[in-house]
């Protein structure tokens, strides 16, 4: 690899020009950039004392909240949040630990959804209702004042998370006929979290800053509620052959929308569904002993090529569209 000083020594002995040195920088960096954004960059683990201090706490704060719950559900959710934010005072504040700090962010918010619960006497939040609704929403400002003090990039993603639950859990309990719609307000809060996840992208094309870590969990978190109903609606993958067609065609939409957007949480998240969707076609075509391993061969396949050749096939993703939509996505 050639460095910075071996092209100033190239220039100085007249083998290069200035002109042409700096033309090879700009356009090493702008190689560099673009595959750079295209790796999809997450920090977790910076060494294996990151693992350690993460199964350390989650031991802790497990058993603290197990036993703070033996008086009092309120109690224990209260008490794992409590230690969560005093952890995350030194590992997350101080120490920046990326793994343990994502650790010490969900329990925390897990924590104070729980002690609304237990002061509200809700015994399943999954039926919804006002209780659900006002600790989420208490959970969702929690998470934000977390934000401000500790900027952890999952944190938005679960705050957006306990905002759409508060308001889907506000919206069954005003109207209770929406239950019968939950899919599709599912889908809705997905496409929700998908735009704010490109919000936060198109401030940092490049892929350098805060901004892509944050939006790379805003895309984790949209990724399931966009993928599950949809699925679901053709029968978890497609339990007919048409419903299986129906599903491999979606899985070849999200995987254009992916290399459009240049993330890739769209494609593991359906990845389950295409697999099922893809075993139901072979088996159709009587080949129901060989099915699962000949759609791990085809699809695993697929996206070992897709990944290999992602920068180029963004880019016959992007060239048809239109200008002032390529500005705002990741350069191929």
């Amino acid at each position: 690899m050639y460095s910075d000083d071996d092209l100033d020594a190239a220039t100085a002995a007249g083998i290069l020009t200035s002109e042409t040195a700096a033309a090879f920088r700009h356009f090493v960096a702008g190689r560099q950039s673009a595959h750079d954004a295209d790796e999809e960059s997450v920090r977790l683990v910076t060494s294996f004392n990151d693992i350690f201090v993460t199964i350390a706490a989650i031991l802790l704060l497990s058993a603290l909240g197990w036993l703070a719950g033996k008086f009092s559900p309120a109690l224990g959710g209260a008490s794992a949040a409590i230690a969560a934010w005093a952890f995350a005072e030194y590992f997350t504040r101080k120490r920046r630990m990326a793994l343990p700090s994502i650790a010490l962010l969900l329990a925390f918010v897990y924590g104070v959804f729980a002690t609304g619960l237990g002061l509200s006497g809700v015994q399943d939040a999954f039926r919804g209702g006002y209780g659900v609704a006002a600790s989420a929403a208490v959970a969702a400002l929690a998470t934000w004042g977390h934000w401000r003090r500790f900027m952890v990039p999952v944190t938005v993603a679960a705050g957006a998370m306990s905002a759409a639950g508060a308001l889907l859990a506000l919206g069954i309990a005003l109207v209770p006929a929406l239950r019968d719609f939950t899919l599709p307000l599912i889908f809705t809060a997905g496409l929700g979290l998908f735009g704010l996840a490109l919000r936060w992208d198109a401030g940092d094309l490049a892929r350098r800053t805060r901004r892509s870590d944050v939006a790379f969990w805003l895309h984790l978190a949209a990724a399931p509620l966009i993928v599950h109903p949809v699925f679901s609606l053709l029968g978890a993958g497609g339990a007919t052959v048409a419903g299986a067609a129906g599903a491999v065609t979606i899985y070849i939409v999200l995987a254009v929308v992916a290399l459009a957007v240049d993330r890739r949480a769209l494609l593991v998240s359906a990845l389950a569904y295409v697999l099922y969707a893809a075993t139901t076609l072979f088996e159709a075509a009587g080949l129901s002993t060989e099915a699962f391993a000949l759609t791990a061969l085809v699809i695993g396949s697929a996206l070992l090529s897709l990944s290999a050749f992602w920068h180029h096939a963004r880019r016959l993703v992007l060239a048809p569209l239109p200008a002032s939509l390529r500005q705002r996505l990741p350069n191929a």
